[in-house]
């Protein structure tokens, strides 16, 4: 192992730099504190094009999950992904004639 020697401003700046790295990443974590978007009702609802009712009662027969925060229901954009892809069917040709 290699012990490397640098003077006492050299190690401020470097200091500084590290703090100044760490505070961007706060500012960050700030402005977008979780990891993925959550959604609620009204904007899932746009999304799919239904009603809250019709949301209401996917989420009562377990077909979407969501988290629930007094009262305020939330959907991640993830949970409401599987739900499009869960309820996917494949598209089918119709059988052409012979000519």
């Amino acid at each position: 192992m290699e012990v490397i020697t640098i003077t006492s401003e050299a190690f401020q700046k470097l200091t500084e730099r590290l703090e100044n790295i760490e505070s961007y990443f706060k500012h960050i974590a700030m402005k977008q504190p979780l990891s993925e978007p959550c959604l609620d009702v009204e904007e899932v609802c746009k999304l799919l094009k239904i009603s809250k009712r019709t949301l209401q009662k996917y989420r009562m027969k377990g077909m979407i999950t969501y988290s629930q925060a007094e009262g305020k229901i939330y959907i991640f954009a993830s949970d409401l992904e599987e739900f499009i892809r869960n309820h996917t069917r494949k598209a089918f040709a119709k059988p052409q004639k012979n000519l």
